[in-house]
């Protein structure tokens, strides 16, 4: 597939950009290399290769979630700077 200028002023437009023709020249070359590229992949033969595949095994590495008591209030608030009952008190920041 051929990229020309006219199809990279046209994608251009849509993403409200604003390319001079130069900018849009090199444009359309990088994108037609790319789809040269992709083009080229679609020849190998992906007949039974599942599309999640990994080259290396991928597990899990997340732990069970299981749920557990938590610290408590006073844990949680033991080295707070200030409090106010069971609650962090910190200084006023909207007027």
């Amino acid at each position: 597939m051929q990229i020309t200028v006219k199809d990279v002023e046209h994608v251009a437009r849509l993403a409200r950009l604003e390319l001079n023709a130069q900018d849009a020249e090199t444009f359309a070359g990088q994108m037609d290399a790319i789809l040269a590229y992709v083009e080229k992949l679609n020849e190998l033969d992906t007949q039974g290769i599942v599309p999640t595949s990994h080259a290396v095994p991928m597990e899990n590495s997340f732990r069970d979630d299981v749920a557990r008591p938590g610290i408590g209030v006073e844990a949680a608030l033991a080295n707070a700077p200030d409090r106010s009952g069971s609650f962090y008190r910190v200084p006023q920041v909207i007027e």
